[in-house]
């Protein structure tokens, strides 16, 4: 029971500090935090399954948050037509000439013995396969990317609800998870974290450059919503009479009820997935990852198959981390592929699973919840503060000016001493895992 009543409290501070800043700053400012917690309490329960329960070091869950926004594009926008008519099957012609490739050299090496033979031939099949690849995909590209540059330059995509590229994202995410785990899961733990890392990094640089796919640097704008554009609903009278009826102005009240509608989404997207990750940590399943996490040697020993469990909860915390990125691309009404940094969307995650509780699921999202607000609050504290401490300092003086700039890095300042305080006096986290 103490237990329970700490872990309500813990919830409840976090509601309290979410509730203050909407009396102390402004009900949109707190509603913004909210519904990015909500979010990043999706990509930190992604993580805990992945650490939590198995003990796989990922440090690439930008990449796949990445490619769930990706997913939103691909489903949610109009297609291109004149770009689809230039260079559209020629495009999907050369993927599927790159995807048969691929397949070509997997065959070849697991249909011909061991030795310099096997080498040679699929050296001589995937080069041979990358060369007609460029060839047929390339001149493609560039008839699509000269398509009206600055408007679209892309393929578009499927112009489909943007509900449906969440579970997309999730499906689209779980698919390179398959392929990265297929290959990088029999590394170390250490090993396994530059892998991801470094395939992270090659997912953005591929968003980046293939502008025919992305729009590059040059971002995707005016992604489709699930809930109404604020414009419509102050040219509603119904709703600028409700609005009024309870003091508010119409511009207000529709920025109000957009973001409270994005919230119930998202609730409603986190309360099954926490329900799901409860019902899988109290599975057999679920004890069977914990003892592989625990002692790998043992439950291999055992007869549990050690790799295939791995494989299995990477495509899953994968998957989870790529509908948090849909989710995310659809509250911010577009992709901008430079926007993901390690930072924001690898180690502050972490900082969530850990500081929250690694192991426990409402732990997880505790921290997600935690961490958010203190990131997104500790820069604007930080130069209040820094201006009371300056504030007898004359204009000018160097100390003064270095201390208001330093104001700026106080998020990361505060990341660090969080992580610190949470690993000195509770290892295991705020919500430790039972």
């Amino acid at each position: 029971m103490n237990d329970i009543v700490r872990n309500v409290g813990l919830f409840a501070i976090v509601g309290v500090l979410i509730l203050l800043t909407g009396f102390l700053q402004s009900w949109n400012a707190a509603l913004l935090i909210l519904n990015m917690g909500l979010i990043s309490a999706v990509m930190a329960l992604g993580v805990n399954l992945q650490w939590g329960f198995a003990g796989l070091f990922n440090i690439g869950v930008m990449g796949f948050v990445a490619l769930g926004g990706l997913a939103t594009v691909l489903v949610s926008m109009p297609p291109t037509t004149e770009a689809w008519a230039v260079g559209g099957l020629r495009v999907m012609l050369g993927l599927v000439l790159g995807a048969a490739t691929i397949i070509a050299g997997v065959l070849t090496y697991r249909t011909m013995k061991p030795g310099r033979a096997r080498a040679i031939a699929m050296i001589v099949v995937l080069v041979a396969g990358f060369f007609i690849f460029r060839a047929v995909l390339d001149p493609g590209v560039e008839l699509i990317e000269a398509v009206n540059p600055a408007a679209t330059g892309y393929l578009g995509g499927l112009g489909l609800p943007v509900i449906v590229a969440w579970p997309v994202g999730g499906v689209l995410a779980a698919g390179v998870a398959w392929l990265i785990g297929k290959t990088a899961l029999g590394l170390r733990s250490d090993y396994l974290a530059i892998a991801t890392l470094g395939i992270a990094e090659i997912i953005i640089a591929v968003l980046k450059n293939e502008d025919w796919m992305s729009r590059g640097v040059k971002n995707v704008i005016g992604i489709p919503r699930p809930v109404p554009f604020e414009i419509d609903l102050q040219n509603d009278p119904g709703f600028v009479e409700r609005a009024a009826g309870i003091g508010f102005d119409p511009v207000m009240a529709s920025t109000l009820y957009v973001k409270l509608l994005y919230a119930g989404l998202f609730l409603v997207v986190l309360v099954v997935l926490l329900w799901l990750a409860q019902m899988a940590l109290a599975s057999p399943w679920g004890r069977m990852l914990r003892a592989i996490r625990d002692n790998e040697v043992s439950a291999e020993a055992m007869g549990k198959d050690v790799k295939k469990r791995h494989l299995q909860v990477f495509i899953l915390g994968s998957a989870i981390c790529g509908i948090a990125g849909a989710m995310m691309t659809t509250l911010d009404g577009q992709l901008t592929p430079s926007s993901y940094q390690p930072l924001r969307f690898t180690f502050l995650v972490w900082v969530m699973v850990i500081v929250g509780g690694s192991g426990n699921n409402f732990g997880a999202v505790l921290g997600g919840f935690l961490i958010w607000f203190l990131w997104v609050q500790v820069e604007p504290m930080g130069r209040l503060l820094m201006d009371l401490i300056t504030a007898g300092m004359a204009d000018g003086y160097w100390l003064k000016e270095h201390l208001i700039e330093s104001a700026a890095h106080m998020r990361l300042l505060t990341m660090g001493i969080v992580l610190l305080l949470v690993l000195r006096f509770s290892p295991r986290g705020l919500i430790p895992e039972k």
